[in-house]
């Protein structure tokens, strides 16, 4: 509940919006209400051949009618009751008979005062005439339905406006956050779950905003004014019919508590259905080359099924709202009539002894009781339908919170320190490890001196990888630290350290826009001059202006699926030297080009890292010539560091992988 009020604190933003939500609701109960209550002058007044002037002279002839009989039965019985002053149970009657004949007196003597007080603007506005009287009141009723109809409208729309605006918002949150998400906890979490997080379950959180100031609000206003209605004609009355409602809201209670549960559920399974998909296309090429189609096929049916069955008992549950409400109903007007049809029959005013009428009630009176009675029925039909979604709504605000209040495990420390300096990249004594049983780094003293070129060369699991991630703190190490100059990188800012930080990676991360938009993502305030030149140097200028439609202009496509491997990885280097960094991390940045363009790279890289601050992973030693020295990784560990030639005699890791390297290439 908590989650949900907070989703409204964020509709509660539009005051203006909010306002005109309410006043459109009043003004569709209030009238709701009204053409309900036209039925009594229709029926008191208008069949019966009567204007409004014979309805104001009838009930003054009658009220003072009755006055004068009440005071006169009052009269006899206080001067029996002084003729007989003994105390009996009579006696007892007697006096509880007096108190509801003074009772009666006082409610006749309030009408005559209420008739008096209406009857000279009747006289002067009315006709006097019984048909022109039903003009009139129908005439009212179509005005009445007009404004009733075009505040729904404007309900309506106000509500959409305040739901989607809500969602809006919600979902911009939910990407901010999914933006400052450490990697560490969006590896914990599938990319299918999250994208459930921002749609699905956004969509079912407002979904609630949407009924509740729909349906759950407007209802409730009509409801209320039918209420008010019949509780004007009479309130015991009123409180008897609604005898059986208790019961009827601890049955909705004890459903309440299963949609939930069963919606909290019925979300899960379409996280994971999320989750499949998302795999199924990701892996498509993986799935077709081991012809698992078959497999993939059952494992959605299976999940689809599950999901099937999670919706069926949300809906199964939320059903029996509606026959819950509608036996409430049924059971409000049917105690009702019972005890209204008695008292209009016997023109008694007293039930069990207990007072229900200060008046006898009339036909048209009953009447108008029973039309506000089924009046409240039909906002109350409709507001079963609400429930559900309200519930479903809780547990959508809960799971999409939990997301918006996650706290990431890497943080910016809150007195940072300002890189003054970026000197030499420092790994002192850093151990490391994405789950404990399983060590990836351990014990790692390494330096990257200011502007050199250092290669990390090993095998496959060796570390290098996480080495990188450190030092752009996708990462924060278990023991030991990771510093630049004298700075601990806790200590610093993430946007600050990584805007001295450029990359290229081995799985070239391309979006699904232009090739110029791609390249201008290392320094969004890049000319067109500027980006042309960085592609110039990353060797990429030729092929996007000879073997693209639309040169620069050109779509990348979705990770950049219109390109090959190795255009993507050029593009790719083309922003990162964009960025002009002073630190260049490239994982494997020629891994997907030919040998001839691999060289034209190196060309152009060797003047670029010039002076600059370069960490290379490669397993490629024609890129080593670029290297000032190598680092040897194995196991987690730093083996040795030295130059090409020394390693070579001092290093059996790195020997094999420079046969394994030359063989390959040969």
């Amino acid at each position: 509940m908590k989650s949900f009020l907070r989703v409204l604190r964020i509709s509660a933003r539009m005051r203006l919006t909010v306002a005109g939500v309410f006043v459109c609701s009043s003004i569709v109960g209030i009238l709701w209400g009204a053409n309900l209550g036209a039925i009594y002058p229709v029926v008191e007044i208008i069949f019966q051949g009567q204007s409004m002037h014979d309805w104001s002279e009838r009930q003054l002839a009658q009220s003072r009618q009755r006055s004068q009989e009440l005071q006169k039965r009052i009269a006899e019985l206080d001067t029996d009751k002084q003729a007989n002053p003994s105390k009996s149970k009579d006696d007892e009657r007697q006096i509880k008979k007096l108190e509801t004949l003074r009772s009666q007196l006082a409610a006749e003597q309030s009408a005559i005062a209420n008739v008096e007080r209406i009857s000279p603007y009747i006289e002067r506005y009315l006709p006097d005439d019984a048909f022109q009287t039903l003009i009139i009141v129908v005439g009212m009723l179509i005005i009445a339905g007009a404004v009733k109809a075009c505040a729904h409208v404007a309900n309506a729309v106000l509500v959409t406006r305040l739901s989607e605006s809500t969602k809006k918002q919600l979902r911009i949150q939910c990407y901010d956050k999914l933006l400052e998400t450490d990697l560490p906890t969006l590896s914990n979490n599938a990319s299918g779950k999250l994208l459930s997080r921002i749609t699905n379950e956004v969509d079912k959180a407002i979904n609630g905003v949407g009924v509740l100031f729909g349906r759950t609000l407007r209802e409730p206003f009509k409801l209320l004014v039918c209420l008010a209605g019949a509780a004007w004609i009479s309130w015991r009355l009123l409180l008897l019919a609604l005898v059986v409602t208790p019961l009827a809201m601890v049955l909705t209670g004890l459903i309440a508590k299963s949609i939930r549960r069963a919606s909290g559920r019925f979300l899960q399974q379409t996280s994971e259905m999320y989750c499949l998909i998302g795999e199924s296309l990701t892996s498509m090429p993986v799935i077709k080359a081991f012809t698992m189609e078959d497999y993939e096929r059952q494992r959605f049916r299976d999940a689809s099924e599950r999901l099937y069955r999670r919706a069926m008992r949300v809906a199964i549950y939320g059903s029996l709202i509606s026959p819950n409400n509608e036996l409430l109903g049924i059971g409000v007007i049917a105690s009702g009539i019972l005890s209204a049809g008695y008292l209009v029959l016997s023109q008694e005013t007293q039930l069990f002894g207990i007072q229900m009428l200060d008046r006898p009630m009339s036909i048209s009176g009953v009447m108008a009781f029973f039309a506000f009675l089924a009046g409240a029925s039909d906002p109350a039909r409709k507001l079963s339908g609400v429930f559900s979604t309200i519930q479903n709504s809780l547990e959508a605000s809960d799971r999409v919170f939990r997301v918006l209040d996650a706290k990431p495990s890497i943080s910016d420390p809150p007195a940072p320190q300002p890189i003054r300096d970026c000197g030499n990249v420092h790994f002192d004594d850093v151990s490391f490890h994405y789950h404990p049983a399983q060590p990836v780094l351990k014990h790692i003293d390494l330096t990257i001196r200011r502007g050199e070129t250092l290669a990390i060369v090993g095998p496959n699991g060796s570390g290098k990888t996480t080495l990188i991630n450190l030092i752009l703190r996708f990462y924060d190490p278990v023991s030991g630290a990771v510093r630049l100059g004298d700075t601990n990188l806790r200590d610093c800012r993430q946007r600050e350290l990584r805007s001295h930080i450029g990359m290229v990676t081995q799985n070239s991360l391309l979006f699904n826009d232009t090739v110029r938009n791609n390249i201008r993502y290392g320094s969004s305030g890049a000319t067109n001059e500027q980006i042309t030149d960085a592609a110039k140097l990353a060797r990429a200028h030729e092929f996007i202006m000879n073997d693209l439609s639309e040169g620069y202009e050109t779509i990348a496509g979705e990770r950049g699926g219109r390109l090959s491997g190795g255009q993507r990885q050029r593009i790719e280097l083309a922003r990162a030297i964009l960025r002009d960094p002073e630190i260049m991390i490239l994982d494997e940045a020629t891994s997907q080009v030919d040998v001839e363009s691999e060289q034209s790279i190196h060309r152009a890289l060797k003047p670029f890292i010039r002076d600059r601050t370069t960490i290379m992973i490669t397993h490629r030693t024609s890129t080593l010539a670029l290297a000032d020295r190598i680092a040897v990784m194995h196991a987690g560990q730093v083996e040795t560091v030295g130059t090409h030639q020394e390693l070579v005699e001092q290093s059996e890791i790195y020997r094999d992988l420079f046969r394994i390297d030359f063989r390959q290439s040969a």
